[in-house]
């Protein structure tokens, strides 16, 4: 069978995906195809976090319907809105199916393919946003064994992956369900005796500040990247109660404070989202000094969009006009802020993890906080070159 594959939304939802691919690949008569039109079946991983993203979903699989033999649909669309996109040529792998698959069949898959997006360590997670759809789409905590996660990252190793990713709609919830944490399985990663680096995918305020301490030392092995993904949302707490984050934002500084104090040159991305039903200028500001304060290397912004079957699905947004506003003064700051802090990167020499090819003869590595690098050349991937850095572009390095 020729197999046609894409996949879109969170790191979760790819690397499942991408698993899921290489399930079928076990079957040595299935092969990858590079488009669908010569597709026996078309496998597409999808996201519904917000209203334009599950828009476009429904249209590609659409297009993708018309010229393929089969499609089958993944991910967060089939879990919420499968019975209407169901028909035809069309199958949903029903949230039931997935689950099945993740508590079983995912732990002795094999990669076959070049398509690798990291290790997925837990379905659903332990909150109940106002606003979220995920929660929804993915059900309770379901966290998989230690073991069988150390199991499947040796599997990666010997196919001399050596950018090992972990994630989930919260690695910070792993574990709760089954007696250990997070900081327990980073350990445990840690302490495999072969070369590689871990990244460890997004982590709510919430369930990170209950281990913070314990994450912090993880975070120390020099095998783990300086990176922490930190969805904040707002610095209002108003809003954050409203959203039902779980969490005060003086809870998020904890945590934030904490990690930067321990690795100064870390990396850190957070989430916003603008244009909360509850929301204000006043709220606004004061996540335009939260954002100032602490200086995010990436700036993840979103638009409050109400999503079918959560709390908020009634609540309106604020004025669009308003919202264009606002992001253009978060694009601003951190324009500024980023010019300020890659500059005082030149002349530092660094050690960086060849993780793929750029554009026009570049090659693209990741140094310990995970910052992007470019360097001109060709590099074998996972070679690790030093290098000094020269300049830097809007979000990434330079080096030669």
């Amino acid at each position: 069978m020729k197999i046609y594959f894409e996949s879109y939304g969170c790191t979760l939802q790819k690397s499942e995906s991408s698993l899921y691919l290489n399930k079928l690949l076990k079957d040595e008569n299935n092969q990858i195809v590079n488009s669908p039109e010569e597709a026996d079946l078309s496998l597409i991983g999808t996201c519904v976090v917000i209203k334009h993203t599950e828009d476009r979903m429904v249209k590609r699989i659409s297009s993708l319907s018309k010229v393929s033999g089969n499609v089958q649909v993944l991910g967060c669309l089939a879990t919420v809105n499968g019975n209407t996109i169901e028909s035809g040529n069309v199958q949903v792998l029903k949230p039931r199916e997935f689950r099945s698959f993740y508590e079983g069949d995912l732990d002795g898959i094999e990669i076959k393919s070049d398509i690798y997006d990291g290790i997925p360590i837990n379905q659903g997670c332990t909150g109940s946003c106002n606003f979220c759809i995920s929660h929804i789409a993915r059900g309770k905590l379901l966290s998989r064994g230690i073991d069988k996660i150390v199991n499947q990252i040796n599997m990666e190793l010997d196919r001399n992956i050596k950018e090992i990713r972990i994630s989930s709609l919260d690695t910070a919830a792993y574990g709760k369900d089954i007696g250990t944490d997070l900081a327990e399985l980073v350990n445990r990663i840690s302490s495999i005796d072969r070369d590689f680096y871990l990244r460890v995918g997004m982590l709510e305020p919430r369930n990170t500040y209950d281990i913070l301490d314990k994450l912090v030392d993880a975070y120390r092995h020099d095998r783990v990247f300086k990176f922490l993904h930190l969805p904040v949302q707002s610095a209002e707490n108003n809003v954050l109660s409203a959203m039902n984050r779980e969490y005060t934002i003086e809870e998020a500084e904890a945590v934030w404070q904490k990690f930067h104090d321990a690795f100064p040159d870390m990396s850190i991305a957070t989430d916003i989202i603008l244009g909360y039903y509850n929301d204000s200028r006043a709220g606004f500001e004061k996540t335009m000094k939260f954002l100032e304060k602490y200086n995010p290397d990436i700036i993840n912004v979103t638009r409050f969009s109400p999503r079918p079957y959560t709390k908020d699905y009634n609540k309106t947004p604020l004025n669009s006009n308003l919202l264009k506003e606002w992001s253009n003064e978060i694009i601003s700051l951190h324009r500024e802020q980023m010019e300020k802090k890659l500059d005082s990167y030149l002349g530092r020499e660094e050690k960086v993890l060849i993780t793929e090819k750029g554009k026009n003869g570049t090659m693209v590595g990741r140094d310990i906080n995970y910052r992007p690098v470019v360097l001109k050349g060709n590099y074998e991937k996972y070679s690790e070159i030093k290098c000094t850095i020269v300049s830097h572009g809007s979000n990434y390095l330079i080096g030669e």
